[in-house]
């Protein structure tokens, strides 16, 4: 296991003298790269629950520890304590949490400063439901109907995000809804072109606007896995190899907007 490249102030020391030691330390186990088995993988609950805890070691809440785990060679210890499951993994004070729910549940009830995290909006949570199904449909059936539907639903969300005039999807403060989205839409950005040259209209000005926002913060971009994991796993669940000079490349990060995005 090798810990990820992941610092937040919240685990220095203060500026006024305030140890670390004065806050819970959290750790959170993900999947490494499929590609070197070190850095972040293209996870999609992985990075959620990374942006989560991010913003609350932001907020000075908690101490936070991010560790990589390479599921493609498990180290010994990790299957020792483990066995079989899967990343996510969230530790907190010796206590794992092993389940996407139950590590939603104790971030919102258990973790200082994370109920303020979980918004209640029942209109939101059904307006990213089942975003990622159609991302996945349109890479399996790669025909129209199939990229219509997906460009149907980031429609849906771009009119709410133009309606609701809001830096977020609820409000100017970042949620729990963010952590879930965003992840998707870089899924979608990236393995859409790739697999089937698919491309989020630049006419969806607020989603473009909203993902901007997203990609100037640190929560995101240090979460983030390199475009060559997000396609290589794709690759995988479609029974496809990588190729060896795409197994060399330097690791790219798209975050570039396709529109001029006035503040």
């Amino acid at each position: 296991m090798s810990a990820a490249d992941v610092e937040t102030q919240s685990q220095q020391e203060s500026s006024n003298g305030t140890s670390k030691f004065d806050v819970p330390e959290i750790e959170l186990i993900i999947k490494a790269s499929t590609i070197d088995g070190r850095r972040k993988g293209a996870c999609l609950f992985c990075q959620e629950y990374f942006m989560d805890l991010y913003l609350l070691a932001e907020l000075k809440t908690i101490s936070l520890k991010v560790t990589t785990v390479d599921m493609q060679k498990p180290p010994p210890d990790f299957r020792t304590n483990f066995e079989a499951t899967h990343p996510p993994i969230l530790i907190d004070n010796g206590l794992a949490i092993l389940e996407n729910e139950k590590i939603e549940r104790h971030i919102m009830k258990n973790i200082p400063g994370g109920y303020n995290l979980f918004v209640q909006d029942k209109d939101v949570a059904t307006l990213i439901e089942n975003l990622y199904g159609k991302l996945k449909l349109m890479l399996v059936k790669k025909d129209d109907a199939k990229n219509n539907a997906l460009l149907t639903h980031l429609k849906k969300i771009n009119d709410h995000l133009a309606n609701r005039n809001t830096r977020f999807l609820t409000g100017d403060t970042m949620c729990c809804f963010d952590c879930e989205l965003m992840p998707r839409l870089q899924h979608i950005r990236v393995a859409g072109k790739y697999f089937v040259d698919f491309e989020i209209p630049t006419h969806l000005t607020a989603l473009w606007r909203y993902m901007y926002h997203m990609y100037q913060l640190d929560a995101f971009t240090q979460s983030c896995p390199a475009d060559q994991d997000i396609i290589n796993h794709y690759k995988l669940q479609q029974s496809l190899k990588m190729k060896k000079h795409e197994e060399l490349e330097t690791p790219t990060f798209t975050t570039s907007i396709p529109i001029d995005i006035s503040e």
